[in-house]
This record gives C-alpha cells, structure tokens and sequence, in this order.
C-alpha cells in the first residue's frame, strides 16, 4: 500500500465528509468502518427485502439555495441524491392526548396554524418563533464573523442569542407562551435533541426548529441514500472506504497520532488519524489514559452522552393510508406534560406499562414511494429510553439469551399498542416485527451506552464547550455529533471542518462552487411531480414483488 495521508475511523456522515474533502485535495484517504456497510447512524439495511434506516427519519433545508442544499452541492454530490419532499402540510403530526396538531412547511404558515387552533396565543405565538428564528440566525452568523471590527460588535450582532443562550428552552417558552398544550406542540421536536424541555439548552432547539421551518424531505433509498453518494464521492477521487475493519487502537508514539492497528493484527500508518467514533471510544478505547493529560482525563470522566433508543423495525399488510398516515413524522406524546413524559420513559422499567408516553412513528414507504412495493408499508417506531435500565443485560459476553428475548417480545408488544391507537388492527397484520435495542446500537454504531446524538445538548456541552475537532494528540483529530453539532447536516459540517484544519483553509474553501450540481426533488404526495423513471422503478419493485 502507498503511504497514506490520513485514515479515518468510522464512515458516518461526518467521516465520510471528511473523506471527501481530502481525498478532493489530492490526500491519500483511507476509511475503516466496523460494520457491514458504511454510513454509521446514517446507514440502511434490508430485512426480508424491506429497507429500514435507524437513523435518518427527515433532512432540512434541501430546497435549491437552502443551506443543506449548498452543502451537498459543495461536496460535489449532489447530482447523485434524490429527495422527496414530505407532506408540505404537516411534515410532522403532533398527536397529544386525544388531540392533533400539524406543523406545516413555511413559518407564516406555521404561525397562521398554531394561532388557528390558540387563537388568545396569537400574539405570543408570532413572538416566540420570530425568536427562534433570531437565535437560529445568530448561531449560523457567529461562525462566520471576521476581522476585529465584527469581533468586536459580536455582542450586538448576537443579542438575541446572548439575551437567551444561557437558560433552559423550558423557561424561555414559558416567558413567552402560556397554554401547556401549545408548549408541547412547540416543543414536540425535542425528540431531535433528546432532551426534555426543562433540561434542553435553548440555541440548541431553536437550531433544530429553524432546520425544519421550511419543512422536511426524506432522501430515495433512506439514509443509504446519502451515504451511497458520499461513499462514491470518497472514491471518485481515489478515497477507499473499507467495511467488516474493526480499529483495536489508535497508534501513538511521542505523543503523535502515526497509525492504527486492526483486530487482526495488521498496521496502518498515515501523517494524519481522523476518529468519527465518539470521545470516550476514541480516547479511553483506542489511545488510552497514560497518553492523555489529566484535563482531558476529567473533560471525559464529566461527559455525560444523550439518550438512547429502542427502534421497532416493522412491515405491515395493510393500506395505513385509510387511517390517515402519509409522508408526515408522526410524534405521539401521552399528554401535554412533556417533562414528565420524558422522565418517564428515564426512569420506568423499560418493559412494564402497556404503552410509551412518547414515540416517534416514520412510514418510510410513503415518505419514499420508489420503494414501496404496492402491498407492504415500512414503519421505524421509536423511542428513548435510559441505558442503565438495561443493566440485566449489561456485562454478558452474549445478551442474546432466553431472557433478552422476553424483553424484546414485551417492548415490541408496547410499541404496538401505541401504532394501535392510530392505526387499528395493526398486530393481525404483522409481516416482520424487529426491535432493536441499546445493546444493538453499541454492537452496530459503536457508540458509548449505544447514545444517538453523541454527547447530551445541555448548555456544559455545546458550543464552546464541545469536543474540538483539533485534539491535543499531534495529528490526531476529531468529526461527528460530538464535535460542532448533531443530526446528518451538522455532522457532515463537522467533517468539512476537521478537514479544513488538516488542510490550513475554511470549510467554505472546501465547499467548491459547481453550478452543474443539483439536487433533485419530487413531492412524496403528488404522483403527477415524479419523472418517469421513478414511476418505472415503482413498477418495476411490484412486479418484482408480486412474481
């Protein structure tokens, strides 16, 4: 093998990012993943010829000039994915108590529908979400401030963040809205942060609603999508990325990053090692403590990691659209009392109950209607759950056992019985029920007590106060949802940003301009906006199915 210029651990979306970046710059590149196929979170995998993505449930701001959209038109793949547009009417339906609330794409129309259903909110509703959107404006504006003069009017180009950054989403919603229905309607998509509103860093949610203000949009082939034009955009400019590559450690010698070693024994050198594995894999696992200072020792011994999930992977033979179910996230919420559901679910037996207070439900075959195959309609049904509830499975060499098997069957039973609440009769038309647990995030993903956002969002945790790209380790550096921020575009940006430093330019720099790329978009609802060759793929996937 040619001397290599930098390997990468991990091939989730920031890995990859990373990877394309260098390998673009002339970098020889070099990506281990651990599991069967690339993507990390980001990935998909087939079951009985059904697809699932554990991970990737809906992307924002993919509209032309949008900034996701510029993004992958920077990475040069663009012309390589294909998103469909979700239900520009409610994109997310927000189903509390007996009662529903939809969130349409565009935020005068979200205005014009929350004020419809809280009307004495009116007035506050337009406030707060102009908030948001200044607070979300201030956040993309810091990073890109420059030269003494903007740095020194920081503070007024920032006031509504600075006003706000320090106190929790829960007591900033509560200076401004005051009906407890209309609170959890706005702060439902805590479930893209994980964190109840009472704990939840206010920037961070305003960040996550502004990715959506203008709706959202599932990429053709799930997350696989994605990373299948990422992993042919590392490739096309000579990047490998291989799979089945288990990293037993990171090699250090005089304090540099040199190399790694494989489970196998063999040795890989490279000037430069790039972890997307999250800070205590990367730091306690693969280098170890005598290589690190005492701060860092601490900064990891106080890290505290977001929750984790338990996902139902499920096929159904049935028509769901009679029951209403479209392109639309569905998040179902037992009450108005969001803090108290969320502690719920940390705090209660993970298999006791009849039902979840919270789950999150994703029919991928109508977000996705190339993949649909005119009889089975796919579902991703989750919620978040506490790690150390897990602990009777915790420490076996092998969990797979009689009892690991009870608990999964319970758990599936429950989720089922909250999809029943929508969608009647679901369990007599069960084709495949998987359930995937904690203990198979660790396994698949290789994340600290199988975390789905990385590191918690809590204001400690953030910004400032985040993993840096650039580690203390001489050539050693760091990408994914613990560094700059979470979710598919934030960790791809975070993978621009690594390569940008080992390459001494801005991630701009690395986002080239190519006016031939682009992204094509079709409306998941409307048959009559897909080109012919999405309707032939359509047919050709029932035919393949009824034969």
């Amino acid at each position: 093998m040619k001397e290599l210029d930098t390997i990468i651990i991990g091939s989730g979306v920031g890995g990859l990012a990373t990877g394309i970046c260098l390998a673009r710059a002339g970098q020889k590149v070099l990506i281990l993943e651990q599991h069967y196929v690339p993507g990390g979170w980001s990935h998909s995998f087939t079951l009985k010829g059904q697809r699932f993505s554990p991970g990737v449930h809906y992307v924002g701001l993919i509209d032309k000039g949008a900034s996701t959209n510029e993004l992958y038109r920077g990475l040069g793949i663009a012309n390589d994915m294909v998103f469909f547009r979700m239900n520009k009417k409610a994109y997310e339906h927000c189903l509390i108590g007996n009662q529903t609330f939809d969130l349409p794409a565009g935020i005068d129309n979200l205005k014009k529908t929350l004020s419809s259903h809280f009307p004495k909110e009116e007035k506050n509703i337009t406030e707060y979400l102009s908030l948001v959107e200044k607070v979300n404006f201030e956040l993309q504006l810091m990073p890109k401030l420059k030269g003494l003069w903007q740095k020194i009017t920081v503070p007024f180009r920032t006031k509504h963040f600075g006003k706000f950054a320090l106190f929790p989403l829960k007591k900033v919603i509560g200076w401004h809205i005051k009906d407890p229905m209309l609170k959890a309607v706005l702060n439902i998509q805590c479930g893209d942060h994980g964190l109840s509103p009472n704990r939840a860093c206010f920037p961070v949610h305003c960040s996550v609603m502004g990715h959506y203000f203008d709706g959202g949009f599932y990429p053709m082939g799930g997350g696989g999508g994605i990373v299948k034009a990422m992993t042919n955009g590392v490739k096309k400019h000579g990047g490998e990325v291989r799979i089945k590559q288990n990293v037993k450690r990171i090699i250090i010698e005089n304090k540099k990053a040199i190399g790694v070693e494989l489970e196998n024994g063999e040795t890989i050198f490279a000037k430069n090692i790039i972890s997307n594995a999250d800070p205590s894999i990367t730091y306690l696992n693969l280098i170890g403590k005598e290589h690190l200072s005492k701060s860092l020792i601490k900064k990891l011994q106080k890290t505290k990691y977001s929750v984790t999930s338990l996902i139902l992977f499920l096929t159904l033979d049935m028509d769901v659209t009679q029951f209403n179910i479209d392109s639309g996230n569905i998040w179902m919420m037992k009450d108005e009392n969001d803090d108290e559901n969320f502690e719920n679910l940390m705090s209660n037996n993970i298999d006791s109950g009849d039902s979840f207070p919270a789950v999150f439900i994703s029919c991928t075959t109508l977000k996705d209607p190339a993949s649909f195959n005119g009889r089975y309609h796919n579902f991703e049904i989750v919620t978040y759950v506490n790690y150390d509830n897990l602990k009777d499975f915790n420490g076996l060499e092998d969990y797979h056992n009689e009892e690991y098997k009870v608990f999964k069957e319970k758990v599936i039973d429950k989720l089922m019985n909250n999809l029943e609440k929508i969608i009647p009769n679901a369990k007599q038309n069960i084709v495949q029920a998987e359930l995937g647990t904690p203990k198979t995030n660790e396994f698949y993903i290789n994340s600290t007590k199988g975390n789905v956002y990385g590191t918690e969002k809590t204001l400690n945790q953030v910004g400032p106060f985040s993993y840096k790209n650039k580690t203390e380790i001489e050539n050693l550096f760091l990408c994914g949802a613990c560094t700059l921020s979470h979710g598919v575009a934030g960790a791809t940006y975070s993978g621009v940003a690594a390569a940008a430093l080992i390459l001494n330019c801005t991630s701009d720099e690395l986002l080239i301009e190519d006016k031939n790329q682009e992204i094509r978009i079709y409306d998941a609802e409307d048959e009559s906006t897909w080109p012919d060759w999405i309707h032939t793929k359509r047919t050709d996937k029932i035919r393949k199915f009824v034969s």
